[in-house]
């Protein structure tokens, strides 16, 4: 029997191509971390506060925020703490930590936008039973689009966890479970076979609801285009631009997987990397805040009565001081 050492930590190889310009990653994906949480706690907040938004789309909507909150948080801080590193090592246990988090985002983002893409198709095919249709159903949807995707990865993870890890070498800026399963030197063929399966289970359902919905809305459009209509359709357009900006994500994530992307320069291939993790929780903020008027208007107030409050206080420190 071959004996092999045990291995506790792994090097993310990714990493040392920021060592000539730590200063300017750092300060760049800090900024992009705290632009994440400020953009989608304001949007929750607003939600929350606002008796006017508590609907199923902008219910809808804090879920896919406090996704983006997840998905940023599982990958940023780590990052963050890995380009300060001499070593740019991940202990075992915190990179397998990393892959149930970053899964379940990706899970969790698509299963939303599936949901969401539901609401949509109720809202412009069912109008008048809308509300009735979706009280009865938005808990239970809600729980789904959380409890699938982090129990039904959980069993993905326990294949990988089981196996005994000999190499310590990722090549990526974060852990990701096909990587992990590469560098095991026990069997992995099984843990191998079940991360496959899961690929169509975990995109299959979401994708056949995606495209009934609005093909069933685009139906209904064409058939009986009217001014009520449209304006439910146009409240489409935010959430198609998410499933856009995602599936672009998504894309650059399987390329980098598939295809041999050596030739293109360091800061492309870690843009590639990064996109499916960071541009859905910036972006999608600012799709829905600028989009609908709702919560545009209700952001603005905040803002405006944030920024007046800042003025009275510093009025006040002003003329304190004076006296």
């Amino acid at each position: 029997m071959t004996n092999f050492s045990e291995v506790t930590s792994l090097h993310l190889s990714v990493y040392y191509g920021m060592e000539d310009l730590k200063p300017m990653y750092f300060c760049i994906f800090l900024i992009i971390y705290i632009t994440i949480v400020a953009e989608n706690a304001a949007l929750i907040g607003v939600v929350y506060r606002e008796k006017t938004l508590h609907e199923p789309m902008y219910l809808l909507v804090c879920n896919l925020a406090a996704n983006g909150l997840y998905g940023s948080t599982a990958l940023l801080p780590a990052l963050l703490s890995n380009i300060l590193s001499h070593s740019h090592e991940i202990s075992l246990p915190l990179c397998q930590t990393q892959i149930y988090a970053i899964h379940t985002y990706a899970i969790t983002e698509f299963t939303i936008l599936a949901v969401m893409s539901y609401d949509r198709y109720v809202a412009v095919c069912y109008p008048l039973h809308y509300h009735t249709i979706m009280s009865q159903r938005l808990v239970k949807l809600i729980v789904f689009t959380w409890l699938y995707p982090l129990l039904a990865f959980l069993i993905v993870l326990i294949f990988t966890v089981r196996l005994q890890i000999c190499g310590r070498t990722i090549e990526q800026v974060y852990c990701l479970n096909y990587l992990l399963v590469k560098l095991a030197c026990s069997d992995s063929s099984v843990a191998s076979l079940v991360g496959l399966l899961s690929v169509p289970l975990y995109t299959v359902p979401q994708i056949i609801m995606i495209f009934y919905s609005y093909a069933h809305i685009l139906r209904i459009c064409i058939l009986s285009f009217t001014k009520s209509k449209f304006k439910a359709f146009r409240t489409c357009t935010p959430h198609l631009l998410a499933i856009i900006n995602y599936s672009i994500g998504c894309f650059f994530e399987i390329a980098q997987s598939r295809f041999n992307l050596s030739h293109l320069p360091y800061q492309s291939k870690l843009f590639l990397s990064l996109y499916f993790l960071i541009f859905p929780p910036i972006l999608n903020p600012a799709i829905y805040g600028l989009s609908i008027q709702l919560i545009r208007v209700q952001l603005l107030r905040l803002f405006s009565r944030k920024s007046r409050q800042v003025t009275n206080t510093a009025a006040k420190g002003a003329a304190v001081a004076a006296h």
